[in-house]
């Protein structure tokens, strides 16, 4: 029967997620569950009672969740499982019971013990040989539990045998890549010595003082390079079960109502305060606390970067690759955080503003000693997920030079509570300057956006097209609403390319499918986008609860109340945008998208509205499209994806891997012969195109919202990550630059690829006009995608 609650209260659209305090003991998680129960069941899309068939799919989400390899429970336990919980989970919550968590997941800890407690016996007694011809498969979530301890045993062998052999490869290849990067320092330093004139001797220096000898590490403190494979097997294993054992109920209870809001569907889900507050600082790109980069390092937190201009920085005590090994809160005792989980330290760091945190360290450049830093905690902007710009100014090589503004967004930030961070506001601030430089085609670059503020997005959509409809979207009722990108007239009206992949998803769906349908700019990449196309809103948990409870640990519920659909009348749930232009890509075999999630909101579609075509006439595709196939075709570097692909493809479709380490062995050799000889050919056409065209490459300026604005713009060969990021990070022993650099004219080849289909565009295309507004022409051609 249905059971009815509170009525929905308002809160921002769109989601992601965050970090706050950890919750008060006082917490009646058992009232959290109950209250969260009510609102699924009232607030959700699909208005689906909290039942035994929802009961059923929460606890098969929670085993999976505790147990997603089906290596730890067997099918006695989960048989068990289902006769006690499978249709009576409901029954239990909304009885305020959350007892059948805590108890499945004792149970849980109990068979990692046991697991972890063979493995050690195993690695002791058992002579692995790998000359077998078993195989072991490599994906295990579709694999049935063991029937019993017996099969369990002898699954666990093989597992193991296959993470000591994957350690044991792992070492050659280390071994093998420090002698090539040896040989390769050597030959350099060689060939800068042959190119220096005959130096004159010098005086002898003095020696360098003796520096004082620093103990040897213990075996506990060992970096994990150093052990064998069997101690780095056992030292994941135990890491596993200590982390385990470290959950609290407030931790048990997050997994468990996650798992009965996925039973809705793959975007409705659980935050607890933690995640809640991480969703925040995900959202609006600051926080407050110290300014610090935190890594996980065996028995604590390393500083793995500072932010420029930061607390720590100001301070200026604290340095990268230091240690913490306590926290304190103001003049209380000191907290140790060896073996705490990274998130546990993180939330004593955090705090509020102008609060002091003191901080005990082993120091990067003492590790024999410690020391003490006090800071005061303040606001820190997070600078490295925010907008940025490139301006590209194309070789003659490559033809007519053109001058390419090109824009990176990786999300659609906001401040949803204060309102002092705006997405469009950032990218119209970058846009303006590439207009001033007179830029002659622009490519948003959306690879990677998972999605952000739908305010951000509908706006950021205005800033391309003239005022008019951007979304649509229906709620349980099958009320059809829309919303409008309200600026007059477009800011930017030239030509224009949305750079998409698999990973582009939600907001950034919602903006290409917009510009797609007002034939406003071409979509290149993936064959498709990530395929969500549904609307998320955040509840808070505590403002359903009894006045006087305590709702510290309460959390949030992100649910989904819409479906997007595109003014075209298509939705882009399953589908995705499709590519005007696709490029081979590796995530096109991968199991990545909402079509492989679990419990999916249906594709649909709904009648179009009215909008204003941006041009009469269609871009030219099919004309472009000939040019890609002909270029892609003599293109190693997307002969090479192709290549990589279909051997993916095969594999994930095997979904074994064998033992036996002569195969292994083989296979390893084969991959690496063959990237070798791709990495060889690179370098050769490297040098081709840098001793064909001298000097005369690609320009390239950087833009941040911290420059933008200069009269300057910055080149290339002087912009740092420190610039983009705003943070200092350990620095890192690459070889051979950046990522790019070791391509053709330094440009990744999507990118190069990209900036060719702009140009085709501009050749084949007739200057983009305005139309007048009439009905939506679009409509017959929609290609059904959805948001």
């Amino acid at each position: 029967m249905t059971r009815n609650f509170f009525t929905p209260v308002a809160a921002a659209a769109s989601a992601l997620a965050l970090l706050l305090p950890t919750a008060q003991a006082e917490t009646n998680f058992g009232q959290v569950a109950m209250h969260v129960a009510y609102m699924l069941q009232n607030h959700h899309y699909s208005k689906q009672d909290f039942d035994d068939k929802v009961s059923g799919e929460m606890l098969h989400n929670y085993l999976n969740m505790l147990d997603f390899k089906h290596i730890f429970f067997t099918e006695q336990d989960v048989a068990g499982f289902k006769d006690k919980y499978e249709t009576t989970l409901d029954d239990h919550v909304l009885m305020r019971n959350i007892s059948p968590a805590i108890e499945i997941y004792d149970i849980y800890k109990e068979r990692v013990k046991e697991r972890v407690e063979f493995l050690k016996k195993a690695l002791e007694t058992n002579k692995f040989t790998f000359d077998s011809k078993r195989t072991i498969q490599i994906k295990r979530d579709k694999a049935p539990w063991p029937k019993d301890k017996a099969e369990q045993d002898k699954l666990w062998l093989d597992i193991i045998e296959d993470n000591l052999l994957a350690e044991r490869i792992a070492d050659e290849t280390r071994e093998r890549d420090e002698k090539k990067k040896a040989e390769k320092a050597a030959a350099k330093k060689a060939e800068s010595a042959a190119a220096k004139p005959e130096a004159k001797a010098e005086e002898p220096k003095a020696a360098a003082p003796a520096k004082p000898e620093v103990a040897a590490k213990k075996d506990k403190d060992k970096d994990d390079k150093d052990l064998t494979p069997k101690e780095r097997v056992l030292k994941d294993y135990t890491r596993l079960l200590e982390s385990i054992n470290e959950n609290d109920t407030k931790d048990v209870v997050n997994f468990f109502l996650s798992s009965l809001a996925t039973a809705y569907d793959p975007h409705t889900e659980y935050m607890s305060t933690d995640e809640s507050d991480n969703f925040r600082i995900h959202m609006s790109h600051k926080l407050v606390g110290i300014g610090a980069l935190l890594g996980q390092k065996d028995d604590g937190a390393e500083i793995q970067g500072i932010v420029v201009g930061g607390p720590a920085d100001k301070q200026g005590q604290l340095k990268l690759n230091d240690r913490i090994i306590a926290v304190a809160q103001g003049d209380d005792e000191f907290v140790d955080v060896k073996y705490l989980k990274l998130q546990k330290i993180v939330d004593m760091i955090r705090g509020e503003k102008n609060t002091t945190v003191r901080i005990k360290i082993v120091p990067a450049d003492d590790p024999a000693g410690t020391r003490i830093i006090a800071i005061v905690r303040d606001e820190v902007p997070l600078k490295e997920k925010l907008a940025n710009a490139e301006l590209l100014v194309t070789p003659p090589d490559l033809g007519k030079t053109l001058k390419v503004g090109w824009i990176n967004l990786s999300n659609f930030y906001a401040d949803m509570e204060n309102g002092t961070v705006s997405t469009s506001a950032d990218v119209e601030r970058l846009l303006r300057r590439l207009m001033k430089e007179k830029i002659d085609g622009l490519v948003l670059d959306l690879r990677d956006n998972g999605g952000g503020s739908l305010d951000e997005a509908i706006k950021l959509t205005g800033l391309f097209v003239p005022a008019g409809p951007v979304v649509q979207a229906k709620d349980w009722r099958g009320s059809i609403t829309w919303r409008d990108c309200e600026n007059e007239k477009p800011v930017y009206d030239g030509p224009m390319i949305v750079l998409t992949n698999k990973a582009s998803a939600s907001a950034s769906e919602i903006l290409a499918a917009a510009l797609q349908d007002y034939h406003r700019a071409l979509i290149v990449g993936d064959k498709s986008t990530f395929g969500k196309g549904t609307v998320q809103t955040i509840l808070p948990v505590e403002r359903y609860m009894p006045f006087f409870s305590d709702k510290k640990g309460a959390g949030d519920l992100k649910v989904t109340i819409q479906k997007f659909y595109r003014i075209a009348g298509g939705s882009t749930q399953l589908k995705g945008v499709e590519a005007d232009v696709p490029l081979p890509s590796i995530r096109d075999v991968l199991d990545i998208g909402e079509a492989s999630a679990e419990n999916p909101l249906p594709y649909d579609t709904i009648p179009p509205r009215k909008y204003p075509l941006f041009r009469k006439d269609p871009f030219p595709i099919e004309e472009i499209n000939a040019r890609v196939k002909s270029r892609l075709a003599t293109n190693p570097e997307f002969q090479n994806v192709v290549d990589e692909a279909k051997r993916l493809k095969d594999k994930i479709d095997r979904n074994t891997v064998s033992l036996n380490l002569q195969e292994r062995e083989k296979e390893r050799l084969d991959n690496e012969a063959r990237r070798d000889k791709q990495t060889e050919e690179r370098a050769k056409r490297v040098k081709e195109v840098a001793e064909r065209i001298k000097d005369n490459g690609f320009k390239t300026y950087h833009l941040t919202l911290d420059n933008v604005d200069k009269p300057d713009l910055v080149p290339e060969s002087a912009f740092t990550k420190e610039m983009n990021s705003g943070m200092r990070t350990a620095s890192k022993d690459e070889e051979g630059g950046s990522d790019e650099s070791k391509f053709p004219y330094g440009v990744e080849p999507v990118k190069l690829e990209t900036i060719h289909v702009l140009r085709d565009l501009l050749e084949l295309d007739h200057k983009p006009t305005t139309a007048a507004k009439t009905e939506d022409k679009a409509a017959a051609a929609d290609k059904p995608q959805a948001q």
